[in-house]
């Protein structure tokens, strides 16, 4: 459902204007289309929205991906030595257990961010991230407390995963939602880079303490490090986001809101939770289709391959985090170039490049991965990572246009996290729990081919919403000469 925060839905004529044929522009009413009504933004308040949203997420993702990308050296810290699978199958549980009350922060949060604003709601779940990732860091080690280890450890990620479901859904929803339609796909990439931004971010610290200290100090005290960091960081991430909502622009625009927000909130509170799923399950199927081969390509190859390197092909563990350093670099690169594709050449095109090229290609790059020479590892990865950009780069964009209006924030956060908890947290914990019964190392690749397939269904069935307004809302053009040509072409039919 849409926010109450000063970039709100119900609010978009603040942050833009509402333009028609008529001398004075009419306003639209929130979260409907009037006759030749036409939406015109301000560029500076759309990068502001877009910059607040990327920021949270890079924060978010620095505290999972530092998780991910230590996840051998937290087996031994944090579990019975002995078996060294049964160790990485543990942490990879814990991981995947955070992902298990992800629907339940986006059933909780969605509703709070309709009440207190979207933005407060969005700085709220980063700092419960913040206090999870730094409570890890504060642990002590099985060997020094036995079992009360791993449990600590289990709720401190019990804390991360249940912020993050009020995260991806407000996030993607308030970029969408202010985007001009034809720049839609480019401002929403930017979401993702923020991801891959809080990835680096986490894989380039444990790289460099990987490579710093010897592996009995990093078992000792250095893993603690990236986990302490996260705290300061949430500090300072907070103050950013509070200023930003602090600034004159946004406080005038929640006051000019207010009158507005109420009659539609009285409209709203029948929109139940029934209705977000049951009333949009051709939406919420394909949803969570795409969210599906979205999230287990990314988690197969952010957060599973590098330790794939060190405990399934014995890889040096420094190399094999560099190498996936690189890639997210390379994929960062790319990311908003992509993004203008899937505006000018629309979503499914570019979403199904990324679902054929890993039904073809996940075998070949995956056995260039096996060869383990450096040169052939960095070849597979980045051939993985540059598919994985069809998806980072057009799914913010896709996702929120599956919904109306008055559905979107509560729709697309339940369908999203409801899929990424069952499929793409899991990828981790099932494909070593796979590996280690059948002794297939091939089976990443195999597991990837079965989502891309699913995804292509989901693709075949999805509309086309590139260059359209999105469901629910009038047309949004940059300029006033834009605005005047769609009015004019509106009034000649």
């Amino acid at each position: 459902m849409p926010t109450q925060s000063p970039l709100a839905p119900g609010s978009r004529t603040g942050v833009g204007r509402s333009a028609d044929a008529a001398p004075e522009p009419r306003q639209t009413a929130p979260g409907q289309q009037t006759p030749g009504g036409v939406t015109v933004v301000e560029p500076a308040m759309v990068k502001r929205a877009v910059s607040a949203a990327a920021l949270g997420n890079a924060m978010e993702w620095f505290d999972f991906g530092v998780y991910s990308y230590i996840a051998v050296t937290l087996g031994h810290v944090f579990f019975p030595s002995g078996n060294p699978t049964a160790q990485l199958l543990s942490t990879f549980g814990t991981f995947a257990a955070a992902f298990l009350v992800r629907p339940l922060g986006g059933m909780f949060f969605g509703p709070l961010g309709d009440r207190i604003g979207r933005q407060k709601v969005l700085a709220i779940t980063m700092i419960m991230m913040a206090a999870g990732t730094f409570a890890i860091g504060l642990i002590p080690s099985y060997a020094t407390i036995g079992v009360g280890a791993p449990i600590l450890l289990l709720l401190a990620r019990l804390v991360q995963g249940f912020s993050t479901g009020g995260e991806y859904g407000g996030a993607s929803t308030f970029i969408a939602e202010y985007a001009p339609d034809k720049k839609r796909g480019f401002l929403g990439s930017w979401l993702e880079f923020g991801t891959l931004a809080g990835y680096v971010g986490g894989a380039g610290l444990v790289t460099l303490i990987t490579a710093l200290l010897s592996t009995d100090a990093l078992h000792s005290w250095g893993w603690r490090i990236p986990f302490l960091i996260a705290g300061p960081m949430g500090i300072i991430g907070l103050y950013l986001r509070m200023r930003l909502e602090e600034t004159p622009a946004f406080a005038r625009l929640e006051k000019e809101a207010q009158a507005k927000e109420k009659a539609r909130r009285e409209a709203e509170k029948r929109i139940g939770l029934r209705q977000m799923i049951f009333g949009q399950w051709r939406a919420m199927l394909l949803c969570v289709g795409l969210v599906l081969v979205f999230n287990v390509t990314d988690y197969m190859l952010l957060s599973y391959l590098p330790s794939y390197f060190t405990s399934e092909l014995k890889y040096d563990e420094t190399h094999g985090l560099m190498v996936i350093l690189a890639v997210m670099v390379a994929m960062m690169c790319v990311q908003p170039f992509v993004g203008k594709l899937s505006d000018r050449f629309g979503r499914r095109p570019v979403i199904a490049t990324g679902c054929v090229g890993f039904l073809v290609l996940s075998v070949p790059a995956l056995l260039l991965i096996r060869q383990g020479s450096l040169a052939a590892i960095a070849v597979g990865t980045g051939v993985l990572g540059l598919l994985l950009v069809c998806f980072t780069a057009a799914m913010p964009s896709a996702l929120p246009a599956l919904f109306p209006t008055k559905v979107r924030y509560g729709s697309l956060s339940i369908g999203f996290n409801i899929s990424v908890s069952l499929f793409g947290g899991t990828t981790p914990l099932v494909v070593t729990a796979l590996i280690g019964a059948t002794g297939n190392k091939m089976l990443p690749a195999y597991y990837m081919m079965a989502a891309a397939v699913i995804g292509i269904v989901a693709v075949a069935l999805m509309p086309e919403t590139a260059r359209k307004p999105l469901p629910g809302s009038p047309p949004a053009v940059e300029t006033e000469a834009e605005a005047r040509e769609l009015t004019a072409a509106a009034a000649a039919r």
